[in-house]
């Protein structure tokens, strides 16, 4: 007879379904979706299929007894639209679209009345539907990396909002509308094209956090002083020439203004500040630091970096709370380059044996003399030559550039962070630094293979590549003798990669929100160092019982896995009473 063609394996698995009508959470992450299909729309309307094969039922199956479902979350996909059907399911709280390719979204959107959380960042979306504007319960919206050139007049009605994250778009005005917002706790308004904040803003009397980093900002609007509520302020990568006036910003403890063109320090502003921990101002063109720095008593950070300051006041000793300085990157006469890189407070403890030594402060008018000022370079030397850090983090790049390598000559660098950029595969010059390097950090790129270059970093311990597309390790990672942390949280593995269980110092694996159908519990007993293993959320239908013989594990993390034992009541209990659980299952 003919043979019939095998049936392609359903996006969405049945066990996954069976589980979220008991649960009311469904997380399809990751699962290259283009389309969502129409019975995961439709989950609490139909008869769920293994209703029709007239199974018999144990009390835990009992389909008539299902939950409505209040999570969806489809990250991570390639959705390219949502269907209007999204209105089968009125009882979503919670609804994250994150990572798919939307260029525009459904105005049955409006109609999820009970919705609390919206993610529909890092999609195309060029505008946001009248519709949304309906969610009067919504608390959190996230629309970061996306394309909208303007947001909808009305936004202020949203009453319920404490979470609005609007960064990374082409923004160029914020509407007034926005001042209604009086729930708001804290708005992102980063990576725009914001040349002005309105002064309606200051009527969002519950703001705590405001962040407006990498804008066209040249002034911060004076009626923003009475935010009695702000304590964090990110102001970094602007076009601001001073600081703000905050009179009336008790409570602010945070203030980062680094990248700026602040030439000036007020006293007078500085006095307003009374209650601030952390003061930000690296990389700005500041020439001198006040005496009446020191009514800031409650400073613990002050990042004075890479500005033209030549002199500094020896009060600054005096500051009670100071546990971090940095100086580094100006022309200081007065103190030599070793003292500053003894670190913070060795620095202090100078600076107060010259209070008693000279009085106030050196008065005189160093020379100018014709050295480059700092505010014109870029990689920072001091974090590579003291810390042994090469970082190079937040930038967006698709590429490390060779000057950042370059920089780092002889100096031995012991960790590297290149996080959160678009990088798509390790970049090859790490190699040059395999002899001192034990710490890299590539998470939040967009790597899809691991090369031989990071294979050669015979001293690594910590390996962080969470949130990439990696799908597989590469056997030749077996070279990584000493590596005891490796993070591979939301990539895409279907399969826990087996050169892991070739590498005899790990301890820690974590490999959650991916994909894995399975384990090998013999190969994992043969790990001897291996304390902690996260699974969370991944596609395990079963654990095998011989799991519990692996009893070096002080964490074992399984939760949301589709499979039916342990149950929820067991994963509860922690590591050793679900241990001891499988080995009870073990047959003799």
């Amino acid at each position: 007879g003919f043979g019939r063609a095998a049936e392609p394996a359903p996006l969405v698995p049945q066990g996954l379904l069976r589980l979220a009508r008991r649960s009311g959470q469904l997380n399809l992450a990751g699962r290259g979706l283009t389309h969502v299909p129409e019975h995961v729309w439709r989950i609490n309307l139909d008869t769920p299929e293994e209703a029709q094969q007239n199974l018999s039922f144990g009390a835990a199956d009992r389909w008539w007894e299902q939950t409505d479902l209040t999570k969806l979350i489809l990250a991570s996909n390639k959705l390219q639209s949502l269907s209007e059907d999204v209105q089968l399911l009125p009882a979503l709280t919670m609804l994250d679209v994150h990572d798919n390719q939307l260029t525009s979204l459904p105005s049955a959107l409006g109609q999820l009345e009970n919705l609390q959380k919206l993610d529909i960042s890092h999609n195309k979306l060029r505008s946001l539907p009248e519709e949304l504007l309906q969610l009067s319960r919504l608390r959190s919206l996230l629309v970061q990396h996306n394309e909208l050139s303007q947001l909808p007049e009305g936004l202020g009605q949203l009453l319920s909002l404490e979470e609005l994250d609007v960064s990374n778009n082409q923004l160029t005005a914020i509407p007034t509308s926005f001042g209604l917002l009086v729930n708001l706790v804290r708005l992102n308004l980063a990576c725009n094209q914001l040349k002005e904040l309105p002064a309606d803003l200051s009527a969002m009397k519950s703001l705590r956090q405001l962040d407006c980093t990498k804008n066209y900002l040249e002034t911060v609007p004076p009626k923003l002083a009475t935010m009695a509520s702000l304590e964090q302020l990110y102001l970094r990568k602007n076009k601001l020439r001073s600081l703000p006036e905050l009179p009336s910003c008790k409570l602010l403890k945070e203030l980062h203004a680094g990248e700026n063109q602040i030439e000036i320090l007020n006293a007078e502003n500085l006095k307003q500040l009374s209650s601030l921990c952390v003061l930000e101002l690296r990389d700005n063109k500041i020439k001198a630091v006040p005496e009446e720095i020191t009514v800031l008593q409650k400073l613990e950070r002050l990042d004075l970096a890479n500005n033209d300051i030549s002199r500094l006041p020896y009060t600054l000793g005096n500051l009670p709370q100071l546990k971090f300085l940095a100086l580094e990157g100006n022309p200081l006469r007065t103190i030599r380059r070793d003292l500053l890189q003894k670190g913070t407070q060795e620095l202090l403890k100078y600076l107060r044996s010259k209070i008693q030594d000279d009085g106030p402060g050196p008065d005189a008018e160093p020379p100018v003399t014709a050295m480059t000022l700092p505010s014109q370079s870029k990689v920072n030397i001091h974090a590579i030559t003291t810390l042994k850090l090469l970082e190079y983090s937040e930038k967006q790049a698709a590429e490390i550039p060779e000057a950042v390598f370059d920089a780092v000559g002889t100096n031995p660098v012991a960790t590297v962070n290149f996080s959160k950029n678009q990088l798509r595969e390790i970049p090859p010059r790490l190699v040059e630094l395999k002899d001192s390097v034990c710490d890299v950090s590539l998470g939040f790129n967009k790597i899809s293979s691991i090369s031989s270059e990071l294979c050669a970093l015979r001293r690594l311990t910590h390996l962080d590549l969470r949130n990439n597309v990696l799908t597989a390790l590469p056997e030749e990672m077996e070279a990584l003798k000493t590596l005891h942390t490796i993070n591979l949280a939301f990539n895409r593995f279907k399969v826990f990669p087996s050169v892991l269980y070739h590498l005899p110092a790990l301890e820690t694996i974590l490999l959650s929100n991916n994909q894995v159908g399975s384990i090998d519990p013999v190969q994992l007993k043969g790990m001897d160092k291996l304390g902690t293993l996260d699974l969370q959320n991944n596609d395990l239908l079963q654990v095998p019982p011989e799991l519990g013989n692996c009893e070096n594990l002080r964490t074992l993390l399984l939760e949301g896995n589709p499979f039916r034992t342990p149950r929820a009541a067991v994963l509860a209990k922690g590591t050793a009473a679900v241990l001891e659980y499988l080995r009870s299952r073990i047959p003799s």
